[in-house]
């Protein structure tokens, strides 16, 4: 068996990168946490029409019928460029829950949705720009009532919702899907602080020499490096599962946030005094990463299910 991605799915990477890379998606996220959301839709129709949101769609809805392993490519790309939105509620669970014509609006970029799934997931992300919003224990939540709820990441706002609820079929890997997408954010967001980490290493100098030539530094990195290729595989294999899926699923999760915790540590410690001014573009990944571990079930929640799994 090969668990290599094909041909497509690196074409897929190659095209969400070169969308992302000329986006300024740093600028993006800064206004979408000011709550001008122009930008930023904008950005999210490009990516409808690149599939995004109609990955896990069935063909008969318009979708593009695709698998685990598409999402988790499509979200470390998103995850590195720290694209704002509800995309893991819209690209990643909602297609496990909506049916009909509203399945088909998703797929095409119409129709955006948040999700909540109380005790693990109590806040609706960006509630205020979507048009559905779900309760994975309840059914569709109608007449939602929402209350901004302040996030440690501005970016990824946060809303209280109320209201009636009607009952849904959703399908039981709805909140496994929607874990698994934040993993490969979680990764997507470590890689591109080792990145950045990596090329300030280079430019920066002290005492005459690139500080990226010491070796404290190059063991700091180094270890870095060695925790993303750890849960790499633990994440695509999770994509990949069949009965072990909830398991596997914990598993990627906590390894992508330990991951992605040490790389925003680490570049933090590299950067230095710059890498806690608001205008550098690495402050946007160190919160981002600090929400993202958190969502969809923290790492004693993840580690939990694991035990379970195995024993």
């Amino acid at each position: 068996m090969r668990f290599q991605l094909s041909p497509e799915q690196r074409q897929f990477s190659a095209s969400l990168h070169d969308l992302l890379g000329g986006a300024d998606t740093a600028a993006v996220a800064r206004a979408w946490a000011a709550g001008d959301h122009d930008r930023g839709l904008k950005l999210l129709r490009a990516l409808a029409d690149l599939g995004v949101p109609a990955l896990l769609v069935g063909e008969e809805h318009g979708g593009l019928g695709g698998t685990a392993v598409d999402l988790v490519v499509a979200f470390e790309a998103l995850g590195y460029h720290a694209v704002p939105g509800p995309l893991v509620e819209t690209a990643a669970v909602a297609p496990a829950v909506l049916t009909g014509d509203r399945l088909t609006a998703l797929a095409g970029g119409e129709l955006l949705a948040t999700v909540v799934a109380p005790p693990s997931v109590p806040l609706a992300l960006d509630a205020d720009v979507a048009g559905v919003v779900l309760d994975l224990n309840e059914g569709e939540v109608a007449g939602a009532g929402i209350t901004p709820v302040r996030s440690i990441d501005p970016a990824r706002r946060l809303f209280r919702v109320t209201g009636t609820t009607r009952p849904t079929a959703a399908d039981p890997i709805a909140f496994d899907l929607g874990v698994l997408a934040v993993s490969a954010q979680l990764l997507g967001a470590g890689q591109w602080l080792l990145d950045a980490s990596v090329a300030y290493a280079k430019q920066r100098s002290q005492y005459g020499r690139a500080i990226g030539e010491y070796q404290a530094v190059k063991h700091l990195l180094a270890d870095v490096v060695t925790q993303l290729e750890l849960a790499r595989p633990l994440l695509y294999g999770a994509a990949v599962a069949g009965d072990t899926r909830t398991r596997d699923v914990s598993a990627a999760k906590v390894m992508a946030g330990d991951a992605a915790y040490l790389a925003a540590r680490t570049a933090l410690q590299v950067h230095g005094a710059i890498g806690y001014t608001a205008e550098h573009d690495l402050g946007l990944r160190l919160t981002k990463v600090r929400a993202l571990a958190g969502a969809w079930g923290n790492g004693s929640f993840h580690r939990a299910r694991v035990l379970a799994g195995i024993r």
